[in-house]
C-alpha cells in the first residue's frame, strides 16, 4: 500500500470518476484504475463500485476512505510540521465554506490576509450545505470548516454573530412594520431557503406552535431573493448571507429584523484543534484577528 494509491483513492472517492481523477492528476486513465485495482486487490476488499462514467464508494470503501483521508493527513501535517520549522512555506490546506455567509463574506477577508501571510499553502474550498461541510469534516475530507454554531461534536472557534431578517416584497403590508413576528407569517406563502438557514427559521415557528406555508425550497439565495421581489412568497435568511448592494439591486424587498430576534453565530470547525496541521492552525489564528 502506497501514499499514491491512497490520494489516488480519495480522489476517484471526491470526484466520482475515473477520468476526472486522471485529469486532476495529470496522469492516464490507466495508472488510476491500476493504482484502484491494486489497493482493492492488497486489501481484498472491493472500493469502487463503477456505474458508466460515474464511480461510487462501496459502504466498506467509505469507511476505509475515512482512515485513507486520515493517514494522508497525517503525512500532511508531518510535512507541514517539517516547513514550519522554516517559516510554514508549503502545504495543503483543505477548507469547507457553506453559503454567502462564508463563501463571500468571510472566507475572502480571512485569505486576503493568510495568503499574503503563507504564500506557500495551497488552500482548496468545497462548497455545500451546512451539513455537507459537517459531514466533510467528520469524514476528513477538509481540514477545517465554517459552520453554524454551536456543534459539540467538534472544536470550534467563534468569528460572527448576526441575525435573521424577514424578506418581504417591498409592497406587502408587512413591510409596513419595523419588525415581523413568527405569527404574521405564518399565514403567507414561504419561500424557504434549504442551505442553512431551515433550521433555524423552523424551529422559530414551531417555539410557537406555528408551522410555515412553505411553498417552495431553495437552495440559492439569489433564487429566492429574485421570487419574493416578484411577490411570489416571503422569505427569511441570515443577515449576512444577504448581498451588500442588496438595497440597489433589489429595491422590491424589504428587510425587516424578526420580533422576537434570532440571532445567529458562524466559526470554523475542526475534529481536533490541538492535533490540528500548523496550516490549519494558522489560518484559525489569522481568522480570529481578521475584522469581518
Amino acid at each position: 500500500m502506497t501514499f499514491t494509491q491512497l490520494e489516488i483513492f480519495a480522489l476517484v472517492a471526491e470526484l466520482r470518476g475515473f477520468t476526472a481523477a486522471a485529469m486532476r492528476l495529470g496522469v492516464s486513465q490507466s495508472a488510476v484504475s491500476h493504482a484502484i485495482k491494486s489497493l482493492e486487490q492488497e486489501l481484498g476488499v472491493q472500493l469502487i463500485e463503477r456505474q458508466g462514467a460515474t464511480a461510487d464508494v462501496t459502504e466498506l470503501g467509505k469507511r476505509l476512505l475515512v482512515r485513507a483521508r486520515e493517514i494522508l493527513g497525517l503525512a500532511e501535517s508531518m510535512r507541514q510540521e517539517v516547513a514550519a520549522a522554516s517559516g510554514l512555506n508549503k502545504g495543503l490546506l483543505r477548507i469547507g465554506s457553506f453559503g454567502p455567509t462564508s463563501s463571500l463574506k468571510l472566507i475572502p477577508a480571512i485569505l486576503d490576509v493568510f495568503q499574503k501571510r503563507y504564500p506557500g499553502i495551497e488552500v482548496r474550498i468545497d462548497e455545500g450545505t451546512d451539513d455537507d461541510t459537517l459531514q466533510w469534516i467528520l469524514d476528513r475530507r477538509v481540514d477545517i470548516g465554517f459552520i453554524q454554531q454551536p456543534d459539540d461534536r467538534f472544536d470550534t472557534v467563534d468569528l460572527v454573530e448576526d441575525q435573521m431578517v424577514a424578506l418581504l416584497p417591498a409592497g406587502h403590508q408587512l413591510a409596513a412594520k419595523k419588525s415581523v413576528s413568527a405569527h404574521d407569517l405564518a399565514h403567507e406563502p414561504f419561500i424557504m431557503p434549504d442551505a442553512g438557514c431551515s433550521t433555524l427559521i423552523e424551529p422559530l415557528f414551531a417555539a410557537q406552535g406555528l408551522c410555515p406555508q412553505v411553498r417552495y425550497r431553495m437552495s440559492q439565495v439569489l433564487t429566492v431573493l429574485g421570487m419574493v421581489g416578484r411577490g411570489d412568497g416571503v422569505s427569511g435568511m441570515a443577515e449576512l448571507a444577504l448581498p451588500v448592494n442588496l438595497a440597489s439591486s433589489h429595491p422590491n424587498i424589504a428587510v425587516r429584523p424578526f420580533s422576537p430576534p434570532v440571532r445567529r453565530r458562524v466559526g470554523l470547525a475542526l475534529r481536533n484543534l490541538a492535533q490540528a496541521s500548523p496550516a490549519a492552525k494558522a489560518f484559525v489564528e489569522v481568522a480570529r484577528k481578521v475584522k469581518l
